[in-house]
C-alpha cells in the first residue's frame, strides 16, 4: 500500500512542520526533493553545512519509503552514511534524489544523490537503513 505525494505532504505538514525539504515527486520506487540554501544553511567558508545534506538525504529516504509502504510514521532510521564529494553551491537549492534499493519486511535501504540545483556533479551520496515496525496482529 502506497501514499500519494498529496498524502505525504499532507502528513510532513502536520509531523514535521519544522522540515524545510521540499517534496518534488515520489513515487513507488523514490521521490525528489529541494532545500532552499540561505545564510542559516551555511558554515564558514560559505558552503552549504554539513547537518543540512544529512536532513534533507534522511527526509527523502523517509519520504521515499512513504511512497513505497504507505504511511507508517514510526518508520525510524538505524543507519546514515554521507561522503562529501565536492563543495555544494551557496547559491542554488540544494536537489536529492532517492532511490529505494531493497525493500524488506522490517529493513528498507535507500541512497540519495545530492546535488546543487543546475550543476549535474554530485555534492554528497548518501546510504540509508530504516527500520519498519511491525504490523499490528
Amino acid at each position: 500500500m502506497s501514499a500519494t505525494k498529496e498524502e505525504i505532504v499532507a502528513f510532513m505538514a502536520v509531523e514535521f512542520p519544522q522540515t524545510k525539504c521540499v517534496i518534488e515527486a515520489v513515487d513507488e520506487t523514490g521521490a525528489t526533493l529541494s532545500h532552499d540554501i540561505g545564510i542559516n544553511e551555511l558554515r564558514p567558508g560559505g558552503t552549504v553545512s554539513g547537518p543540512v545534506l544529512m536532513s534533507i538525504a534522511d527526509v527523502a529516504i523517509y519520504v521515499a519509503i512513504l511512497g513505497k509502504i504507505g504511511i507508517v510514521p514510526l518508520t525510524v532510521t538505524t543507519s546514515l552514511t554521507i561522503n562529501f564529494l565536492r563543495k555544494p553551491s551557496a547559491e542554488a537549492r540544494i536537489m536529492a534524489e532517492c532511490t529505494l534499493m531493497k525493500v524488506g519486511r522490517t529493513l528498507i535501504v535507500g541512497e540519495v544523490s545530492l546535488y546543487s540545483e543546475g550543476s549535474s556533479d554530485l555534492v554528497a551520496h548518501v546510504v540509508g537503513t530504516y527500520s519498519v515496525p511491525p504490523k499490528p496482529i
